[in-house]
């Protein structure tokens, strides 16, 4: 049950028109300002998306949560919720643009940050890129404020402000209306964080990451008045029973855990810890295998293909995970998936041996994206869930399959219901699937 005992804090949320607005830059700059000013901000991201996290949690100083009406139960979302019990602020950047979701309804809503907003009470705090146009912004503020009952625009920030004159173009625009600014932010590409296929490059390969954060951190207290920010957050709303903390795949669990493997979801392992169980991390990368006290071994997703030729070279990883899984359970998710595989053929095109636990081939030379949310129904137990259960998530990736030959694990459908090519694989004690576990579903098998 959620614990009323406490009073949540009020809350922002960063949202824009589109994506590429700037909207995890204008974030990142506003957590580490009020960190400066001594402020305990949580942090949330709106949407599946394990990579904007880890730059949150790098700026707030605490980790960042997702939150997501599509693929999360409302209980979920109101354990994560109370995570913001010694915080002075929470702030949630959201995916996409404000109202874009899914076309189909999941587990209460289609996905959209604009779901969330209604659902806490949160004001959104509009990001617009002007680049490119000056009084239409004010028409685009005006357009998103009216748009959706109970979703309140409390303000906007104007992000790529070209010069003095473009942002009095801009201003002069407002003028006549209700939605203030709440600061400007001039062009800085020399602050942008480099994309990778999956998005942005992780937070953990930044060596000067708090340079940055820095930097960051001094463009918002010179062009966002922070004091009126703060202002416009209001309290939460949300009040829904607290779900209990997800099952773990073990008492401890060995955890893949390096620049290869590191897309797993925080509220996973904090719903593990909170079960009892230990997380023993290893680094394939660094040839360690997983430590032999350990009773269960996961390796998440990340980018195995950057390194398929140091993995494939790396026997004792290899060696000591092929040794592990004759008595205790594997399981890979989407790249930790394409590890326990056959072979894995990187973006030039030379094939690298994987570990050989499940028969799976992939290729990255001819790449595909596949996108989307998921719901899997399980043919046998993975990943600490038994068999039957309807678990939510999603798949996002560029491999190409080439072939597969063990038993299917589960049932996969989309978000509209309809029936996948990847239905994940099962050997002996190996489970693996493209499908990254988010929640529980609430649906009954089949």
């Amino acid at each position: 049950m959620t614990d009323h005992s406490f009073t949540h804090p009020r809350g922002l949320i960063i949202a824009a028109p589109s994506t590429n607005s700037g909207k995890t830059t204008v974030t990142l700059a506003l957590l580490a300002a009020l960190r400066r000013r001594g402020r305990v901000v949580q942090p949330y991201k709106c949407g599946p998306d394990y990579i904007d996290p880890a730059f949150h949690a790098a700026a707030a100083g605490r980790p960042c949560y997702n939150l997501d009406s599509w693929a999360f139960s409302r209980g979920r979302i109101a354990a994560l919720l109370d995570a913001a019990r010694d915080a002075d602020l929470t702030i949630a950047e959201g995916v996409m643009g404000l109202f874009d979701g899914g076309s189909h309804p999941g587990a209460w809503g289609h996905g959209a940050t604009a779901d969330i907003a209604a659902a806490t009470g949160w004001p959104v705090v509009l990001v617009i890129d002007v680049a490119g146009q000056s009084q239409s912004a004010a028409a685009v503020a005006l357009g998103f404020a009216q748009y959706r009952r109970h979703v309140t625009v409390a303000g906007v920030i104007l992000n790529n402000v070209a010069s003095t004159r473009h942002e009095a173009l801009v201003r002069a625009g407002f003028a006549a209306h209700p939605i203030p600014i709440l600061g400007t932010l001039a062009r800085h590409t020399s602050q942008s964080i480099k994309n990778r296929h999956l998005g942005l490059v992780q937070a953990r390969e930044h060596d000067q990451l708090a340079d940055r954060l820095d930097a960051l951190a001094t463009l918002a207290e010179q062009g966002i008045d922070l004091a009126a920010l703060e202002q416009a957050a209001r309290p939460l709303r949300f009040d829904t029973p607290a779900t209990p903390a997800f099952m773990p795949p073990g008492q401890r669990i060995a955890l893949a855990s390096d620049d290869a493997f590191s897309f797993i979801y925080p509220h996973l392992l904090a719903g593990w810890r909170a079960a009892g169980a230990e997380m023993v991390p290893f680094s394939p990368l660094a040839d360690e295998a997983p430590d032999d006290s350990c009773d269960a071994a996961w390796l998440p997703g990340g980018y195995p293909e950057l390194h398929a030729g140091r993995l494939a070279a790396a026997s004792r990883f290899m060696t000591g995970l092929r040794r592990f899984a004759e008595t205790r359970p594997v399981h890979g998710e989407c790249g930790g998936y394409m590890t326990l595989g056959a072979g894995l053929i990187d973006a030039a095109g030379q094939r690298h041996a994987m570990a050989g636990l499940l028969s799976l081939e992939t290729d990255f030379a001819q790449r595909k994206l596949h996108l989307g949310y998921r719901v899997a129904t399980l043919h046998a137990p993975a990943a600490g869930q038994p068999a039957g259960a309807v678990l939510r998530g999603h798949e996002y990736h560029y491999a190409r399959v080439l072939s597969v030959a063990d038993e299917p694990l589960a049932h996969i459908r989309d978000a509209s219901g309809a029936a996948t090519a990847e239905t994940g694989s099962r050997r002996g004690h190996v489970t693996g699937t493209f499908f990254h576990l988010i929640d529980s579903a609430q649906e009954i098998a089949a």
